[in-house]
C-alpha cells in the first residue's frame, strides 16, 4: 500500500527550486501572452507529465481531462493559500509556488482550459486488498456530489474521480480526515469534504471505496 512518508518532504521540497520558471519578461516587466499549452510546458509538465497523467515517484496526481472549472478553482486556492499551506501538506507546499508562476487570472484560465483538453486514461490499481462490492456501499456518501459515474458536478464544485490514481485519492482522503486539507475557513468545498471523509472509518474502508471508484469508466 502506498504511504506518504515525512522523510519525503525535503526531497519533494527541493523540486521547487529545479522547476523552470516562466518569468521571461519584457524590460518593462510585462510578459508576452502565452498559450495554455506553453504555460503547461513551462510550469506543469515537469511534475504532472507531458500528458497530464501524474507521477507516483513525486506524488503528483493525474490532471488530464479534469474540468477546467475545477483546475482553475484549485489553482486559485493554491495561489491564495487556501490550499497547500498546512505544514504537513508536503505536496501542497510544493504546489503553491508552482501555481504562483502564473502571472494573472488570464493565465490561470488558459492553462486550466488546456488541461481539460488532455486525454485522461484509466489508471492501474496500486492499492491491494480493496473490496469493490463493499466500497459500493461506502460510495453512497460520495454519490450525491461526485455522481453515480464519479464524473463530478460543476454546480457542487465536486471534481471527477475517475481517471485518478488510487494512491493519490487515498492520500487526499487521509489528509481530509486528519484536517491537513479542507480546514482553511475559505475552503468551502474542502470544508464540506472533510466530514464526508470521516464516514470512512479506517484505511480498509478507504481502500474499499477506491476499489469501487476504479470500476467506474470515463
Amino acid at each position: 500500500m502506498y504511504r506518504m512518508k515525512k522523510s519525503h518532504a525535503p526531497a519533494l521540497a527541493g523540486l521547487i527550486f529545479i522547476m523552470p520558471l516562466v518569468s521571461a519578461c519584457h524590460p518593462d516587466g510585462a510578459r508576452p501572452t502565452l498559450s495554455g499549452a506553453e504555460l503547461y510546458d513551462s510550469s506543469c509538465k515537469q511534475c504532472h507529465g507531458a500528458t497530464g497523467q501524474g507521477q507516483l515517484g513525486i506524488t503528483t496526481p493525474a490532471i488530464a481531462g479534469q474540468a477546467a472549472w475545477y483546475v482553475e478553482g484549485q489553482l486559485v486556492k493554491f495561489r491564495t493559500g487556501v490550499r497547500g499551506a498546512h505544514p504537513e501538506d508536503y505536496d501542497g507546499l510544493r504546489m503553491r509556488p508552482m501555481s504562483q508562476q502564473l502571472m494573472n487570472v488570464a493565465e490561470v484560465k488558459a492553462v486550466s482550459a488546456y488541461v481539460a483538453t488532455l486525454k485522461p486514461r484509466k489508471q492501474p490499481t496500486t492499492l491491494q486488498g480493496g473490496d469493490a462490492t463493499a466500497g459500493a456501499g461506502h460510495y453512497g456518501v460520495c454519490l450525491a456530489c461526485h455522481g453515480p459515474d464519479g464524473k463530478g458536478n460543476e454546480l457542487l464544485k465536486a471534481p471527477s474521480l475517475v481517471g485518478q490514481h488510487d494512491w493519490y485519492l487515498f492520500s487526499q482522503l487521509k489528509k481530509f480526515k486528519a484536517g491537513v486539507r479542507g480546514k482553511h475557513p475559505k475552503d468551502l468545498t474542502g470544508g464540506q469534504m472533510q466530514p464526508m471523509s470521516m464516514t470512512l472509518v479506517d484505511d480498509q474502508a478507504i481502500k474499499n471505496v477506491l476499489a469501487h471508484i476504479s470500476t467506474l469508466s470515463k
